[in-house]
């Protein structure tokens, strides 16, 4: 029955089956912890894009601070015509330090498109501020656009700070609250150049004048919208920082200038437009004012400072949190999965291992034992077999267990049944055996009253039809031994002494209705063990009747015999009957190298089957073949080296002693002439010895002590045992009429006595 393909779900294995179905739920629980690793993953990189875009928004700030800073404390000696003042050149350098900081933050900053626009603001207005410190306060550029030149270079430096709070808890207070406080220090920045400016060297020209006091009070204005935008933005405590810090300025001012003015009175003083005489006569001088602007504006600078190095730790925390949690993430998926797989792969090995126990025990079963308890019930007494089942070692109680538990009911219901058909194939084998002894019995009655009438008998005609007779007595008695060997018994009569091959095949022959057509040549000189003697005339009888019986009453059947170099003997037969399809020839050597058990079926097969297992008794080897080129069949019977050297009675065990002889192998009495002369071997002659490499002998060789020797009154003790069990005084040739050829030449109605023609197996 099919069974579908190997890779068809049914036909997995159950580890395989336990690991299909954990890996759906496997694989939607690593999906969604993939989509779970993904998100901390894309958090991990957002906060290092936060992280180093706060880092650019520092090196931004310090930059736009360098600006303005140059821009202020280069007013005075650029405005007093000193522009090789040392204080000019450490600004510039200053100034150019924090932009080639900026650049380099640049490279690592993330280049997203909002920072790609800021920074495209910063490279159009950069190229100005070679030309802007060359001209600074000159003609070619008065002194408010010198101080808003500055301004346009800072301004998109500035805008940077927007770009602060990616990825933080507020996502514009970091950025809304640095813009401010950078807007109001610039302010405060510019308010510090124009102050100087109009205290040192006002215009020139009273428009221009105008034009400084104008801006002057407008970036003070705009410092507190900036101010005030920033209390907007930041939280109190931004606030109440921003204020602390103005306060400590306001009070740095007043120690570094005791009799100047705060600085929101200085702011309205230079605002009236007064003359830098008239300023100076109220105390407020160029140094006084500049030492109180800076405090305000390195008070602006300390919390803008503060404020972007918060942004920077903020995000470098939130990059440390998000890798941290990508690794935890990734770490407890990978934990579950192996966890996962781990308690599977322990389940499926329990559940694997009980199965391949228990497959392991029901072929061991089916296999080896069972058959075992068969074989032995078969052959010994029922009631001396050990019939205990052993239990699959298994004691689970799950479904696996249960099966164990029903295989093992099983296997007891089979020995039980096995034990039954034991007991009744041994009540039928006595039946056979008691029927069987009672007509040989009678039989050899009949055959002792048939040679006495022989002996007394002169009239030719009446002579033959007794010996007629005497043969269909004959072969009554091997039939009746036929149900002997059926019911597994073995024959009564045995020699006590050997007997030579020679006289066994002519003793074979005279059981044979047509011996006369047995030609015996080439037989070597050797003796067959005692114990073996009557087995084997049988068995040669019932080939050579078979032979006899399918092929022309005029052609002669020929047994010849071979001594091998390796000690056996092998005798053919050799007929010209109709002979043998190949696939019946490997059928009938199937069935003699392992004789199948008792059933119905022998009926149409006796004499294969009694041929059979009289081999199998004596180690004997019977193969059959086409007869070469000419129609017919040649039966080849190997000798086993065992019994062909003589001996009587009980077959010797084989010898276990180390001794020369288990080295070097004996001889069997082979001539060093007939060695040197090359014996053929026995796979030259046509035997096959490979098919009996797993044959197993249903019945072991005899070993039981011979019978009792009942010899007949008056007869000396030539060897034979119980009576004229075999005659060997064979008689004159011709003892029957040869059987009449059919007028067509047609054998297909030969006798069924045998074996079929057409189908032997």
């Amino acid at each position: 029955m099919a069974t579908g393909s190997r890779f068809a779900p049914r036909n997995w294995r159950v580890a395989t089956k336990l690991y299909a179905i954990l890996m759906i739920p496997v694989v939607i629980a690593l999906v969604l912890a993939g989509l779970r690793v993904s998100a901390s993953q894309s958090t991990w990189r957002e906060a290092q894009d936060a992280e180093r875009t706060a880092e650019l928004v520092r090196a931004s700030t310090a930059y736009a601070h360098a600006l303005i800073d140059e821009r202020d404390v280069t007013a005075r000696p650029l405005l007093e015509g000193n522009r090789e003042a040392s204080i000019v050149g450490e600004a510039h350098r200053v100034t150019n330090a924090a932009r080639d900081e900026f650049y380099a933050r640049w490279e690592d900053a993330p280049h997203t498109e909002s920072l790609r626009h800021r920074m495209e603001g910063v490279t159009e207005a950069e190229p100005q501020l070679d030309a802007l410190r060359q001209r600074a306060y000159t003609e070619q550029l008065p002194a408010v656009e010198t101080e808003e030149g500055y301004v346009a270079v800072q301004h998109p430096l500035m805008s940077f700070a927007n770009e602060l709070g990616l990825g933080t808890d507020n996502l514009t207070s970091y950025g809304r609250t640095v813009y401010a406080v950078s807007l109001s220090k610039a302010a405060s920045s510019l308010q510090r150049a124009i102050g100087t400016h109009l205290l040192v060297a006002p215009g020139p020209g009273d428009s221009a004048h105008q034009l400084q006091l104008t801006a002057f009070s407008s970036y003070a204005y705009l410092e507190e919208i900036a101010k005030a935008e920033y209390g907007s933005a930041g939280t109190p405590g931004d606030v109440e920082r921003l204020e602390e810090r103005l306060s400590e300025a306001g009070q740095q001012a007043a120690v570094e200038a005791p009799n100047a003015y705060s600085l929101p009175v200085m702011v309205q003083l230079i605002g009236s437009g007064a003359s830098p005489e008239e300023l100076a006569a109220q105390g407020l001088t160029p140094e006084a004012w500049f030492a109180a602007a800076t405090a305000e504006f390195d008070a602006y600078r300390d919390i803008e400072e503060d404020l972007v190095d918060a942004a920077v730790d903020e995000a470098g925390q939130i990059a440390s949190s998000a890798r941290t949690e990508m690794f935890v993430n990734s770490a407890a998926v990978l934990v579950a999965l192996l966890l996962a797989f781990v308690v599977a792969g322990l389940m499926a090995r329990s559940m694997s291992r009980d199965m391949r126990r228990l497959r392991a025990a029901a072929f061991e079963v089916a296999g080896r034992r069972l058959p075992a308890v068969v074989d032995q019930l078969s052959q010994v007494n029922p009631g001396r077999v050990d019939t205990a089942v052993t239990p699959i070692p298994i004691t689970s109680r799950d479904e696996i267990g249960e099966v164990a538990r029903a295989f093992d009911q099983v296997h007891r219901e089979a020995v039980r049944l096995a034990a039954e058909q034991a007991l009744l194939r041994g009540n039928v084998n006595a039946i056979f055996t008691n029927l069987s002894s009672r007509n040989q019995g009678l039989i050899e009655r009949q055959l002792g009253l048939i040679s006495e009438l022989e002996s007394r008998e002169a009239d030719p005609e009446q002579l033959e039809n007794l010996f007629k007779l005497d043969h269909l007595a004959t072969r009554m008695r091997r039939n009746g031994e036929n149900l002997l060997v059926l019911a597994g018994e073995e024959l009564e009569h045995r020699w006590n002494q050997p007997v030579p091959l020679v006289d066994v095949l002519r003793a074979a022959a005279s059981e044979v209705e047509d011996y006369s057509r047995i030609e015996t040549t080439g037989v070597p000189p050797c003796e067959i063990h005692g114990a073996v003697v009557n087995d084997l005339v049988h068995l040669l009888a019932e080939l050579l009747e078979n032979a006899t019986s399918f092929s022309s009453p005029h052609a002669k059947v020929r047994v010849t015999a071979t001594r091998l170099p390796d000690a056996r003997v092998m005798i053919e037969i050799h007929d010209k009957g109709i002979g043998l399809s190949q696939e019946d020839f490997a059928e009938i050597n199937r069935r003699l190298a392992a004789p199948p058990a008792v059933d119905a079926a022998i009926s149409q097969r006796m004499g294969l089957f009694v041929v059979g297992r009289l081999a199998a008794r004596h180690g004997i080897r019977v193969q059959l073949r086409p007869s070469g080129e000419q129609s017919g069949t040649t039966s080849l019977v190997m000798l086993p080296e065992s019994i062909t050297h003589g001996g009587g009675g009980q077959i010797p065990e084989q010898e276990e002693r180390f001794t020369v002889s288990r080295i070097m192998r004996q001889d069997g009495g082979i001539s060093a002439a007939e060695r040197e002369a090359g014996l053929r071997t026995a796979a030259e002659l046509g035997f096959d010895d490979s098919r009996y490499d797993d044959a197993r002998p249903l019945d072991p060789p005899i070993e039981a002590e011979p019978a009792p020797r009942r010899l007949p009154a008056g007869t000396a003790d030539q060897g034979l045992a119980s009576g004229d069990t075999m005659r060997l005084d064979l008689r004159a040739e011709p003892r029957a009429e040869a059987r009449p050829e059919p007028a067509n030449g047609d054998w297909s109605q030969a006798p069924q006595g045998g074996w079929p023609a057409a189908a032997p197996a």
